[in-house]
């Protein structure tokens, strides 16, 4: 089993289905799903009780500078890179409007560095919120983790910040703020590091290297749906955008040549859309995820990618013709209690008739085994079979909610999936904020919830760490959730005791609803640390922990 291959089938997902979707904005701003859907009989009128609020409230959009597409910057051991963030004007399917940018661009600055490379970034906060840089994934020093009252104070508006990020593992990482996510990131701030493995021999041969970001935003009636300033609406279920982006595009577009084969560097940036993505029909072997290579490549038919985690991917593009990179999912209608099929056209890649040079079909076809990334992780296999060192319970609690919105959800009849793929309740997750909603992580043993959460290792130690995600019946609202550890890195061992015979070193773990999933982590990474789950407004609704590993 690959994660990324067949996690659906394991986890009793629905298979995605194709189908054109269909796009609907609601006149009163409401956030609409992919297709009509009925309000809730007695949510009319109801709005979120915080302020409405869009970052750059006032500012003419033609007096800022336009965004530009990111540029690649190179950076050797001991260079230094300025990054502000900024208010940029963006054009959106033909609509501008008042964002954020790293260095103006979107995404920010795609950095390539090498292996065991350390770099020194100036951070300047240009805009009208405090922020900080956090470099997800990334086991550098934990001085420089970018989390506010944990490891820096936040940088105000007009002040700086200096990083030195260290990249001992090869493979993509990406950089976003750690300050009202749902807000910063949502509007563009966020960029990829890709770091150069040491070995030359590390990936397969490849025609060509593609660093993509997927992400969504909801645009409606021409303008930008408002955030809450007091704290985040859309908090039941993360705010699933309307338009997809592809590296901040409504469309991605490639040419290759026949015989080609790319190498996908994925991340996927939104704030709660899971992606499950292809390539129209092209032959696609997964390779790699957060912190470096799986133990075996493996053809996969899609790939299945939550909020902050990466995934590498190998496409062939064996004939001549158009290749739709295409979003496959099942959608949910909670209205009508049924499933449907749906599909948003990403991008397109073109094959012309010219055949590549030099061809891989060759090496294309060998499904390399890793016996580096094998003989890594045989020193940690004895500790497989032990109990659980910790239990994380992940659940929800709700208070003050609209008594429509109540009634309804403690129907018999409400059907919650493994993961949610579509928002298919808007109005009722539209009017819900981080003020009635807690996301809660809960520590079994103690009780101890989110930030009462302390756990402490010593360095060199391996924990075994068990996460169950509470289902129908013990939780208002049963969603998956992408939990992030900082600093160090994980293994996914089995899924409900499904052992997973295919490892990859990850920092991001996607837990499904109703599912039990244990973890083994390497505490390798001094310092005090941040686990949390990566949908932004989960997050902001303090859904996050801590844990120290101590030098011994």
């Amino acid at each position: 089993m690959v994660r990324a291959a067949t996690l659906c089938a394991l986890l009793a997902c629905a298979a995605p289905l194709a189908a054109q979707h269909d796009q609907h904005a609601g006149a009163d701003g409401r956030h609409r799903m992919s297709r009509d859907n009925p309000m809730l009989p007695g949510m009319r009128g109801i709005v979120p009780p915080v302020t409405p609020w869009l970052p750059g409230a006032g500012i003419d959009p033609s007096t800022l500078p336009a965004a530009q597409p990111r540029q690649l910057v190179e950076l050797a051991d001991g260079d230094t890179l300025r990054l502000e963030a900024r208010f940029v004007r963006r054009s959106i399917g033909g609509r501008s409007f008042v964002m954020y940018g790293f260095n103006g661009q979107y995404p920010g600055p795609l950095l390539r560095v090498p292996q065991a490379a350390t770099v020194v970034i100036d951070f300047h906060n240009a805009i009208d919120q405090p922020s900080t840089v956090h470099w997800h994934g990334v086991r550098l020093d934990n001085r420089f983790d970018g989390v506010p009252d944990v490891t820096q104070p936040e940088v105000p508006p007009g002040q700086s910040f200096r990083y030195e990020v260290h990249f001992p593992d090869a493979g993509i990482y990406w950089y976003h703020p750690h300050v009202r996510e749902d807000v910063q990131q949502d509007l563009g701030l966020y960029g990829n590091m890709l770091v150069t493995p040491a070995a030359t021999d590390y990936y397969g041969p490849a025609n060509r290297e593609e660093v993509i970001m997927l992400d969504d935003i909801v645009i409606e009636a021409d303008t930008l749906v408002h955030y809450g300033r007091e704290a985040p609406n859309y908090a039941l279920m993360g705010r699933f955008g309307t338009t997809m982006l592809v590296n901040g595009e409504p469309h991605y577009h490639l040419q290759v040549a026949r015989g080609e084969v790319v190498r996908f560097y994925i991340t996927n940036v939104a704030n709660t859309r899971i992606f499950n993505l292809s390539f129209g029909g092209a032959r696609m072997k997964v390779v790699g995820s957060d912190v470096g290579k799986f133990e075996r490549e493996q053809w996969i038919e899609s790939v299945l990618i939550s909020p902050a985690e990466r995934y590498i991917v190998d496409v062939r593009f064996d004939e001549p013709g158009t290749f739709a990179m295409q979003n496959r999912v099942q959608g949910l209608d909670h209205f009508m209690g049924e499933l449907y099929s749906e599909t948003w056209e990403l991008g397109m890649v073109e094959v012309s008739a010219s055949p590549a040079t030099p061809d891989h079909r060759a090496a294309f076809e060998i499904l390399r085994e890793n016996h580096d990334v094998v003989a890594e992780i045989d020193r940690v296999r004895p500790f497989f079979e032990r109990s659980p060192d910790h239990e994380l319970r992940l659940n929800v609690r709700a208070g003050n909610l609209p008594t429509p919105m109540v009634a309804f959800m403690s129907l018999d009849t409400a059907y919650f999936r493994p993961l949610e793929l579509n928002d298919a309740m808007p109005d009722m997750n539209w009017v819900t904020t981080g003020r009635e909603i807690t996301w809660i992580l809960r520590d079994a043993a103690t009780g101890a919830e989110n930030m009462d959460i302390h756990w402490r290792f010593r360095r060199g130690d391996v924990v075994k760490i068990r996460i169950h995600n509470e289902g129908k019946g013990r939780s208002f609202h049963p969603m998956s959730h992408p939990i992030h550890f900082h600093g160090q890195r994980l293994l996914v061992l089995s899924v409900d005791g499904v052992p997973n015979p295919n490892l990859v070193w990850k920092d991001t773990i996607l837990i499904p609803v109703g599912r039990t999933v244990d973890l083994l982590m390497e505490a390798s990474n001094p310092g005090t640390w941040m686990m949390h789950c990566h949908i932004a407004e989960h997050l902001g609704a303090g859904m996050m922990g801590l844990f120290t590993v101590e030098e011994r």
